[in-house]
């Protein structure tokens, strides 16, 4: 449905925090799917861990909130950044290593204005391998700390 050069449309993430390849599905203000081929050339495996890759959980969690972005913004939202507010009921049940490819379902819960609630999984084939329920602010412009 969306490869990577319509994600960069409306993404501003790039290489190497781009974490999403491709959108399987789409749902305007329901649901998106999206996947990630996951390649012992991402750079994070350089160090983490250096003699048996794995993913960051972290960047899983990282990845489920692009496809949400991308889910917002087709829903409607104004902006062209999403920032993390809150991350919950993470967990994660099965290491995420070269050759797999994930694939994110993720979900609106909420929406007001502009703080949108998802819970999102991550899936290797029909296994269960990470999940999250986070909250993220789209904005039109970058935040300050002043």
């Amino acid at each position: 449905m969306m490869d990577c050069r319509e994600i960069q449309r409306i993404l501003p993430h790039r290489f190497p925090f781009l974490l999403v390849d491709r959108i399987i599905d789409l749902k305007p203000n329901v649901k998106a799917v999206g996947i990630k081929n996951v390649t012992i050339n991402e750079p994070f495996f350089q160090g983490h861990f250096p003699n048996y890759p794995i993913m960051p959980g972290v960047l899983i969690v990282e990845a489920m909130a692009q496809v949400a972005g991308i889910l917002a913004f087709h829903s409607g939202a104004k902006g062209n950044t999403v920032y993390f507010l809150s991350i919950e009921k993470a967990k994660f049940r099965k290491p995420v290593v070269p050759g797999d490819q994930l694939r994110f379902e993720v979900t609106i819960l909420q929406q007001r204005s502009n703080v949108w609630k998802f819970t999102a999984e991550a899936f290797i084939e029909d296994k269960l391998v990470a999940e999250a329920e986070f909250t993220a602010m789209v904005s039109k412009e970058g935040l300050t700390n002043g």
